[in-house]
């Protein structure tokens, strides 16, 4: 008997959510693969910082495009078969880069991993969408989201220490292992019917959706928010060892451990305090969004600003920025819910993820990779480029980090000034 994902407050319901969440967390685990073990990638393939953030920005570009069909996919078909196959087809490229003899074939691979792991927002989020009623969704989709971190912890703080005593290829295989065993789980579950959280299923065509200005700021915030986490999770433990002089696999484990405990507790306060400001402001999660990204950036500015060999001091700080941050992916996931018709959340998804990936997260890493590259150069001037200016140029660079946190505020809060009352709060 498959677990019963029917209306709100089902007895199904907890089992469901659950799953959805280990499958985001093995997501994000996977995704995050190659941030773990960028330096002995980097040494054993002679690559340039832009070259890694390509690594992400193929990968990324992908992610977007394949992500419109099947978020119309989740909207008309099985969410639960669309999702078994995305984590199939995503477990295994992970594993399959780990035999990869050079960089073109590394990059093949995480052009699979990106069609597989596409699946999974647009099909989650609607099923979430449809699963629990408006009060209760910041928390139900923090809950989902809070995978972003314990996956990040997990690919860092495993994928690290494993890459340092039996190479990064190890790494990646282990990675791939988990996401497979989930399929099972994922097949077992029952599936909600469209708008089965309150409201009938939404008649409006995908082309409504242009016609909500909200839906265009929180595009937009999305584009700026995952420039500066993609960022964060592909050079931070490359910073940590080159510029504080940390070990490859201590990089990994203080940033897992680190960015594990700083989004879990940002996530769990995006669900607590966003259920509770949408009683007084129909637009207060952008709001709440917003006053956390403010606050990220002054804590990111005084960690990247630290001397060399500061990382007991930098980790706490850059994390506390982290944590902020992670605020996002909660408060705006459950806004998009709740001023989008239940028939066009899939679709929603998809379109929000497309604009945020071509227009920030595909082109974050190679840009700062680009950066830390030109500013190496500038460091090293006419001389040969040393690891001395390598670590100087990835310094300079990081200072993206608490600019976008800046933007990304602003943003927010015009999108909050958008935002108005939806029918679609009780869907």
């Amino acid at each position: 008997m498959r677990c019963d994902g029917g209306g709100p407050g089902a007895r199904g319901q907890g089992p469901v959510l659950a799953v959805l969440f280990l499958v985001n967390v093995f997501n994000f685990y996977d995704r995050q693969a190659l941030g773990a073990v960028l330096e002995p990638l980097r040494r054993e393939f002679h690559l340039s910082d832009a070259r890694l953030g390509a690594l992400t920005t193929i990968f990324t570009v992908l992610y977007a495009v394949a992500g419109l069909p099947l978020g119309r996919l989740a909207d008309t078909g099985s969410r639960r078969r669309l999702l078994a196959i995305g984590v199939t087809v995503w477990a295994g490229l992970t594993g399959l880069g780990g035999l990869a003899a050079s960089y073109a074939m590394l990059l093949a691979t995480r052009l699979g991993v990106g069609i597989g792991e596409a699946v999974c927002a647009p099909a989650a989020a609607s099923w979430i969408g449809d699963l629990v009623p408006a009060e209760r969704r910041a928390r139900a989709m923090a809950g989902f989201m809070m995978a972003v971190p314990v996956g990040g912890m997990l690919s860092f703080a495993i994928g690290g220490p494993v890459a340092q005593a039996f190479g990064w290829r190890a790494a990646l295989a282990l990675a791939a292992l988990p996401a497979v065993a989930l399929v099972p789980a994922v097949l077992w579950l029952k599936e909600p019917a469209r708008g089965a959280s309150g409201a009938g299923p939404g008649t409006a065509q995908a082309l409504s959706l242009m016609k909500i200005p909200a839906l265009w700021w929180i595009a937009a915030s999305g584009a700026i928010a995952n420039f500066a986490l993609y960022t964060f999770s592909t050079f931070l433990p490359a910073f940590l060892t080159r510029f504080h002089g940390l070990s490859v696999a201590r990089a990994g484990l203080w940033t897992g451990i680190g960015s594990g405990t700083a989004g879990i507790l940002g996530c769990v306060a995006a669900g607590v305090y966003g259920d509770r400001i949408i009683r007084k402001r129909h637009n207060g999660r952008l709001l709440l969004a917003a006053g956390a990204s403010l606050g990220a950036a002054p804590l990111a500015w005084a960690a990247i600003r630290l001397p060399a060999g500061s990382a007991a001091a930098a980790i706490p700080l850059v994390m506390l920025a982290y944590g902020l941050l992670q605020m996002y992916y909660g408060l705006t996931y459950a806004a998009i819910q709740d001023i989008v018709a239940p028939g066009l959340r899939g679709t929603a998804m998809a379109v929000y993820f497309m604009a945020m990936y071509l227009c920030g997260a595909s082109f974050g890493p190679l840009a700062t990779g680009g950066l830390s590259d030109h500013f190496a150069r500038e460091a090293a001037g006419s001389g040969a480029l040393t690891e001395a200016a390598r670590a100087i140029g990835l310094h300079q660079a990081m200072y993206v980090i608490p600019a976008l946190s800046v933007a990304l505020a602003a943003t927010l809060w015009a999108g909050a000034r958008a935002m108005l009352p939806s029918p679609s709060r009780n869907a």
